[in-house]
């Protein structure tokens, strides 16, 4: 049986969902960062933050 819960997400997620959501957070901040970001800071920090976030998003989300 799959694990439902209750996190900070406003919907019912189990594991699948909130890797999911965690890699599309990090293929949109990568383009943002690249639009926008990229010619002050590299791409190495926008990869370090969506790491970050996305290993929330899975525990806690």
């Amino acid at each position: 049986m799959s694990e439902h819960r209750n996190g900070f997400l406003p919907i019912n997620t189990n594991t699948f969902d909130r890797v999911f959501i965690a890699v599309v957070q990090f293929v949109a901040l990568a383009l943002l960062w690249m639009r926008f970001i990229e010619p002050f800071a590299p791409l190495w920090i926008a990869t370090v933050i969506s790491l970050v976030i996305g290993q929330w998003i899975v525990r806690k989300g």
